[in-house]
Formats: structure tokens, sequence, C-alpha cells
């Protein structure tokens, strides 16, 4: 006898881990319904496969409208929708930018969630929630791996509004019996990372510069360290943790650190470009070896207000309780990152006009 297919209901679509997860919960037999804003411009480019193929968009996959400073319209799609899971994902996930729209990046990261357990609370369906945490809760400080049991000390609006959405999400779970869950993730990348990220910078730009359709690179602070995977693994965490027999907040990590600058020698070798790196400060530059021009130079307007020196996770607790580990090393997601901007330069070059930021 065949089970009846679980619903679920992503806040956050057309993001890279909603695309992602989308494509992991239609895999399993789900009906996945996603909320995106309505806007004056298309925004479902990392969904758009899902869309064009008729059979799931029938059948499997919607697409709702929905403003998460909303409340009626939330609680109205949980209604309508009827889901079993929801993952909130959806936030101004930008740090830096959160410092120039903080009131904004407050009020998505943070009472969106609530707005989202209320609704679950109202519900008389049993619904398991997910949250999109952050490792930024951290703050950064220090030399040794942040767990569950790490103390939280946000530098950001966008860390602290996640703080908020954090504790809703525990007092929710302990004070109405909700299976509800933080999963504290550590930088996850992709493909599909908007060209804002410090990754997907440094990969679009090398890519360009290698293909010659842009001279040079500026970025910020290259000696913050960061713990980086793959999104496509860290949606499959998310998905265990609703599947698991009881609800904890798990700290999801590659449980490795590398500098920003590192994550530039990887890229340019992957792209055969060979760096010498020249002077300090503000006037370290990276040079390529075959031209003997500066392709990377460093600008403080890039740097934070309140800079993260150093972030990594300790996710042992998910890897027992959950079974999980990430299939994707750094070189690996780096290669996977690099083919994909190499690809899009390739439709520059015989499209001009084409590239956006």
């Amino acid at each position: 006898m065949n089970q009846p297919h679980k619903i679920a209901l992503i806040f956050g679509i057309t993001g890279q881990d909603g695309s992602y997860l989308a494509e992991l919960l239609l895999s399993k037999g789900y009906e996945v319904h996603g909320v995106r804003r309505r806007s004056s411009s298309f925004n479902t480019g990392r969904i758009d496969h899902l869309i064009a193929s008729s059979e799931i968009w029938e059948k499997k996959f919607f697409l709702h409208y929905g403003d998460l400073e909303d409340s009626n319209i939330i609680s109205q799609l949980v209604n309508k929708v009827a889901p079993d899971e929801i993952y909130n994902l959806a936030a101004q996930s930008h740090v830096g930018l959160s410092f120039e729209e903080p009131i904004y990046s407050v009020e998505i990261a943070g009472l969106a969630t609530l707005k989202i357990l209320e609704s679950v609370r109202q519900s008389e369906r049993e619904i398991r929630f997910y949250q999109a945490s952050t490792s930024e809760l951290f703050g950064g400080d220090g030399v040794s791996a942040f767990d569950e049991s790490s103390p939280f000390l946000p530098k950001s609006p966008y860390a602290a509004g996640k703080l908020l959405g954090y504790w809703m999400t525990r007092i929710y779970r302990e004070a109405y019996g909700i299976f509800a869950v933080n999963g504290i993730l550590f930088n996850h990348e992709s493909p599909r990372r908007g060209e804002t990220f410090v990754t997907r910078k440094i990969t679009r730009g090398l890519a360009r510069i290698k293909k010659g359709l842009q001279q040079e690179l500026t970025l910020g602070n290259i000696y913050a360290s960061r713990d980086w995977g793959h999104a496509r693994d860290y949606v499959e965490a998310m998905w265990l943790m609703l599947q698991a027999r009881e609800p904890k907040d798990l700290v999801i990590s590659s449980d490795t650190n590398v500098t920003v600058k590192e994550f530039i020698e990887i890229v340019a070798k992957e792209l055969s470009i060979e760096l010498t790196w020249q002077g300090s400060g503000l006037n370290e530059v990276a040079i390529d070896q075959s031209t003997g021009k500066v392709i990377i130079r460093i600008a403080s307007e890039f740097f934070r207000p309140l800079e993260v020196t150093f972030l990594e996770g300790n996710s042992t607790k998910a890897r027992e309780f959950l079974e999980w580990k990430p299939k994707t090393n750094l070189a690996q997601l780096a290669k996977e990152m690099v083919a994909e901007d190499l690809r899009l330069c390739s439709k520059e070059i015989h499209y001009p006009g084409t590239h956006r930021i």
C-alpha cells in the first residue's frame, strides 16, 4: 500500500537553499509549495527548471505569492496549503547589506519567524517546522570551533534578527510542544550563490578576468576565516532534522576552515591562474604571473563595520544524531562554481550584455 505523500511549504523558495531543497523534496515524492514575494521583475532563476517541467509543475510543484511582513497572508498560506512540514529559509541574508537595511533585515530574519510559528500554533495540523539559523550567531571571536553549547554574540543586524528567530523557535517548541528546530548552518555555497557573496564574487570575478571580460577584482578582509560547505549537502541535513525522532537544534558544518585568501588560491588554481601576492593591509595586491598585472585589490569599503574573523563549526552532534555528513569538499565545490561561471562567461562572449550583477 502506497504511503500518502507529504506536503512541504518553503518560505524562501527562490533562494539558493530553497531551490536545492525543492529538488530534494520533489525527488522524495513530496508535493512542494513555495512562497515568493511579488516583484516588478522575475526572481525565479534558480527554480525556472522546476517551473519548466510541466509534469512536476502540474502535479507536485506550486508557487504562491506572499509577504513575510503580513501575518494574515502567512496564516492564509498555512491553512490553504495544509503542509506537513514548513521550512523557513527566507531572509535578507547578506550580512553587509543588513547594516544598510537593519530594520527590514531584522523584521524578515526575526519577526517573520515568529509570525510563521504563530500560524503553526493556531493550525489544527501537526506541522513540523525548520528554522534556518546561522553561524553568524556566534560572532566569530576566538580560534575554537563552535558547537550547540557555544555562546552567541551576534555582530550584525542580520545575526541579531536570526537570534530572535532562534529563540522564538525554541520558545514555541518548549511552550507549545511544536516539533520546531533550528539548523545552525555554517557558510554553504554553490553555483547558485548570489554574486554579492564573497565566494561567488571570487569565482565569478576570476573567471571573467581569465576570459578577458574584467580587469580587476576588489575584495575586503581576505584573512577572514570561514567554514564552507555545499548548499546541496546542507539542505539534506535540513530535511533529516524534520524526519528525526525528536526535535533538536543542530550545528551543520564541514568542520574545517580556510581564509578568503586560501579560497582565492583554490579558485585561481582551478582556472590555471598563478598568483603572486605583494604588499600588506589595504595595499596588498594579487598579480597574475602570466601578465604581470594586478588582478585583485583590497578596499576598506568591503570590510564590515564589525568584522567576524573566524567561523568553524563542530557538527559532531548532527553527524551522530542524523547520520549525516557532507559529501562535497571545498575543492569540489570551487570546481563546480568555476565551471558554472565559465559557462556564463561563454554566454557573455557570444551574447554581450547578458551579464547581470
